[in-house]
């Protein structure tokens, strides 16, 4: 599958694995995007089945590669939950992050055992705390405030859920932006090495289920060097308070993918797994450790990929040196580049492989000039009524969305081979009433 536009062939390695272009148009899954928003409306996102899959399946296959002992990957709840999506990460028994018991439901409901549901989250509600303990295998514990009313709760259940405690490792990661950096000194995240220490000893007192540890150090990093000291920091931890036996250790995710074409080609999952997994045995047996159950939090590397976002072009403009491609979608079904300045790349849905001939800013019709998706792309010359198609757009767009100037949220539909399921419908007027009771 070549396209005529070499900047288009480079574009099209950012969709899911299953893009194709037949008869001059996007498919994904053999589905034309063209036809699916022409029966499903715009916005409109798509998720492909085969490249979910994919994912999880690289990161099992590498983990049973490279560890030695046993080992689960989590799916991050935050990056984007739906019924559907706790469904399809049960068929490759994927953990489920969760954080609130709204996301807690929303994986029961799907089908995610009690089992496979951690729960995190830095200021639990008593709400939260208690769907945790009645429904979770396991609950990360943030702050010592928390495991102070863990423990005061937890005479109310017969069944406690494992904890393990979250600390702050000190070490940063190259990330895109500073609000995706979790991991260092004056994070609002997790445990610094004395409120661990004083952690671990409450639970110690109060024969409290303690398990293992978590730490986590940003978001959509590519570099996996930092690391590895707070892995060593973590299980200097571990033989400090004494883990013997079975025990749990999670040195978080976050793993990048790419968003633009400039980025590719994509961080290689294998050599991040690999790179983990040998530091954790070696680390385990200079101090004289068992191994843990390791888990991965592969974040967005497990889903972004795979979902895609169609706009419909309304209008043009051609302000001084700027080109604008004004879309019906924008920041609130995807507000990363209100948030964080992020950057991403599209296609036209129908003849892909036009030459780029404009520099294009595409934003979306709310009243914000932060409403804008993306800036100075090499485009096509577009016209009025046509499709975009924007790839990697299946982590942190509509679990971040919003009714901001009455947006209503975009149906989405689950894309498989012969196959396609609308597993969220398209929000209405109707939804936002019914939340609103009036004064009268």
């Amino acid at each position: 599958m070549r396209l005529a536009s070499e900047q288009a062939n480079k574009r099209l390695e950012l969709f899911p694995l299953s893009i194709r272009v037949e008869r001059d148009a996007l498919t994904i899954a053999g589905h034309p995007l063209a036809e699916l928003a022409g029966q499903y409306g715009t916005p409109l996102y798509v998720y492909d089945r085969g490249t979910l899959d994919a994912s999880a399946v690289g990161y099992l296959d590498a983990l049973r590669a490279y560890y030695g002992g046993s080992a689960s990957v989590t799916y991050a709840g935050k990056a984007y939950l739906s019924r559907a999506i706790a469904e399809w990460s049960q068929t490759h028994a994927l953990w489920v992050d969760c954080t609130g018991r709204a996301e807690i439901e929303i994986a029961l409901r799907g089908g995610v055992p009690r089992e496979h549901i951690l729960v995190h989250g830095v200021n639990k509600s008593l709400a939260d705390l208690k769907a945790a303990l009645e429904k979770a295998g396991t609950v990360v514990v943030d702050n010592l405030s928390e495991l102070e009313q863990i423990c005061r709760l937890c005479r109310e259940y017969n069944l406690l859920p494992s904890l393990w405690l979250r600390f702050t490792p000190g070490v940063t990661v190259h990330t895109h932006h500073v609000h995706t950096q979790t991991g260092h000194d004056e994070s609002k995240f997790g445990m610094n090495r004395a409120e661990f220490l004083q952690a671990a000893q409450f639970c110690r007192e109060h024969d409290l289920p303690l398990r293992g540890i978590h730490f986590h150090q940003g978001s959509n990093f590519r570099d996996p060097e930092p690391l590895l000291p707070a892995i060593e920091s973590g299980l200097d931890l571990a033989r400090e308070i004494g883990f013997d036996g079975e025990w749990h250790f999670c040195p978080g995710g976050g793993w990048g993918v790419a968003y633009h074409e400039d980025e590719l080609p994509q961080p290689d999952v294998k050599s991040y797994v690999q790179g983990i997994a040998q530091n954790v045995i070696e680390g385990c047996q200079s101090r004289g450790l068992s191994l843990p159950h390791l888990h991965l939090e592969p974040g967005r590397s497990l889903v972004a990929r795979a979902g895609v976002a169609i706009y419909r072009v309304g209008a043009l403009k051609h302000h001084g040196k700027k080109t604008w491609a004004l879309t019906d979608g924008g920041m609130t079904d995807n507000p990363r580049y209100a948030l964080y300045g992020a950057r991403y790349s599209c296609l036209p849905v129908e003849q892909p492989g036009r030459a780029h001939t404009e520099s294009v800013a595409i934003a979306g019709p709310y009243c914000e000039s932060g409403d804008v998706v993306m800036e100075d792309l090499s485009m096509p010359s577009l016209t009025v009524g046509e499709l975009l198609a924007i790839p990697v757009a299946g982590a942190y767009h509509l679990s971040m969305s919003s009714n901001y100037n009455g947006a209503l949220r975009p149906a989405v539909l689950w894309l498989d081979e012969g196959r396609v399921v609308q597993i969220q419908r398209r929000e209405t007027i109707e939804d936002l009433m019914q939340r609103d009771s009036g004064i009268i």
